[in-house]
């Protein structure tokens, strides 16, 4: 049988994450958006394409949550974007009640599927979907880790002229300007970074890296990132549905991992056909452990502040 892959939000973000799914051939997909004709536009775009490229997949597009019923995975893209000067702070509210409203209509038609949450702030969003939906943590996690760590390897490679193929990075915590490249562990070929490049280099990709999204924010002037995170996504899925056993860097639920609990952060994941299948943990530097640490005391205060406005 066929999987089905709804995406909830047929904005830039969500169409491109239907657009990267559909060319890995790996599932049925439907966009559901509250405007009227835009998503069922993009997605019989999407599927008069398919031909070019060979590719057997229908690709739906509605303004109706049924339309979602037997989804194995839930992609939850649907928010209001960042705008120049905006933290993902400043948007908590907003999406909050777009997120909620998201997983309680996608569980009443598929009350087994997994999700994959994008929504900005993401690690609250991704809390506030599991206590919305009561989901076991195996069965969401947030964008986030994959993306940044792909900024980071983009930069390196910028830097050093080395291919991607060589770059491995990966930045830990939470999604925002206090996430945690570890430099220790990214490396050039078995290289660490801070053995191959310069301190001063080093730091300066680090700290792009940090505000990789607000420098695309301030650039695009009316939106933000879609390729990069969409792909990002588009890895998760097939890494669930493929059950890969692929292991990533997600926002998962802490249940003491790395002295943490009940918040969402980005850690080491292993993802396969049940979801979250463990966290990894790193023995990490000292500069490492104390920047995690102060990544994590924002996220809890954003959750703190998201408790404050939200039911759940």
């Amino acid at each position: 049988m066929t999987a089905k892959i709804s995406i909830i939000g047929a904005g830039m973000t969500g169409s491109t994450t239907a657009h990267w799914l559909a060319e890995r051939e790996i599932a049925d997909l439907v966009l559901v958006d509250i405007v009227e004709g835009m998503p069922q536009g993009k997605a019989l775009d999407m599927q008069e394409a398919l031909p070019v490229i060979g590719k057997d997949v229908a690709v739906v597009g509605s303004n109706d949550y049924a339309a979602t019923k037997g989804s194995d995975i839930v992609v939850i893209t649907a928010g209001i974007p960042r705008k120049p000067g905006m933290s993902r702070e400043d948007l908590l509210t907003t999406n909050a009640n777009i997120v909620s409203a998201a997983v309680e209509n996608t569980l009443k038609h598929s009350p087994d599927a997994l999700f994959i949450v994008l929504t900005n702030p993401l690690d609250t969003m991704t809390y506030l979907a599991m206590k919305v939906g009561k989901l076991p943590r195996e069965r969401i996690v947030g964008q986030a880790g994959i993306l940044d760590s792909a900024r980071m390897r983009a930069f390196v490679a910028m830097e050093t002229g080395v291919s991607v193929e060589n770059i491995q990075c990966y930045v830990l915590g939470g999604h925002g300007d206090e996430m945690v490249p570890l430099t220790s562990r990214s490396n050039i070929a078995g290289i660490s970074l801070r053995d191959y490049l310069p301190a001063d280099k080093l730091e300066a990709i680090v700290n792009r890296t940090r505000k990789g999204g607000g420098e695309i924010v301030n650039l695009l002037k009316t939106g933000s990132a879609y390729y990069a995170p969409s792909v990002a996504v588009a890895q998760m899925a097939e890494a669930i549905l493929k059950d890969k056993h692929l292991i990533v860097a997600a926002s998962a639920h802490m249940q003491g991992e790395y002295g943490l609990k009940d918040m969402f952060f980005g850690v080491p994941v292993q993802l396969g056909r049940g979801g979250v299948e463990k966290i990894l943990e790193y023995k990490l530097e000292a500069d490492e452990k104390a920047a995690l640490e102060k990544s994590a005391a924002a996220v809890k205060e954003s959750i703190t502040v998201m408790q404050s406005l939200v039911k759940i």
